[in-house]
């Protein structure tokens, strides 16, 4: 059994737990998850106990704590240089981690208006402002990588970078925001992965429900 847990929130809601778990599961990094749903309105009392910031995903080793999505990503990177988390190519390497970068510090319209949700029928809804231009940027980012590496995945193989990009498969899938072909194709390659499926059967499995996160 690996030393390494991985403290996630419910499977079918938190994009967040979804980055990590899914880089590290998809590039074959040994770990044990444990699932800590949340509890609102108050949120749940033990994610203060296994995390310094009171959120998850976190990840344990042994009694190294490492936080944050990116962060856990490349500490497991560090740990397992052979499970190719990232690309091989330096300049594909630096592409990868800024646009990984940028979907953690951007898309805020989407975001927002637009929870992942593993169980949503597919549905439009009323859209604010912004959040299309946040999808054509997201169209722009993979029809280059695609485009570059030839797919199935942004940089040929599975890598880091899907995974960062996995909960927005999710939501431009949920909530019809694309019909372009090469986007299409790129969302059906994700999903049909072994680990995104995997989560997929999780979060189906779970009961709980959160009303913010039911658009």
């Amino acid at each position: 059994m690996s030393d390494l847990v991985l403290y996630v929130g419910n499977k079918n809601y938190s994009s967040w737990s979804l980055r990590p778990w899914l880089a590290l599961k998809g590039c074959g990094v040994p770990f044990t998850d444990v699932v800590i749903p949340f509890d609102f309105p108050n949120g749940n009392p033990r994610f203060r106990e296994i995390s310094p910031t009171g959120r998850v995903p976190v990840l344990h080793h042994g009694a190294v704590p490492v936080w944050e999505s990116l962060a856990i990503i490349e500490y497991a990177a560090e740990l397992f240089p052979e499970a190719g988390l990232w690309p091989e190519d330096l300049v594909d390497r630096a592409v990868a981690r800024s646009i990984s970068m940028e979907m953690l510090a951007g898309f805020r319209a989407l975001r927002g208006a637009c929870p992942m949700n593993i169980r949503r029928p597919v549905g439009a809804i009323a859209l604010p402002k912004g959040v299309m231009e946040d999808v054509a940027r997201i169209e722009t980012i993979w029809a280059q990588a695609l485009a570059k590496s030839g797919g199935p995945f942004l940089f040929g193989r599975f890598t880091a970078a899907d995974a960062m990009f996995a909960p927005v498969v999710n939501r431009l899938e949920i909530y019809a925001l694309t019909q372009d072909p090469v986007s299409l194709a790129y969302m059906a390659a994700v999903k049909a992965h072994p680990a995104f499926l995997a989560w997929q059967t999780d979060a189906l499995a779970e009961t709980w429900i959160v009303p913010e996160d039911e658009a």
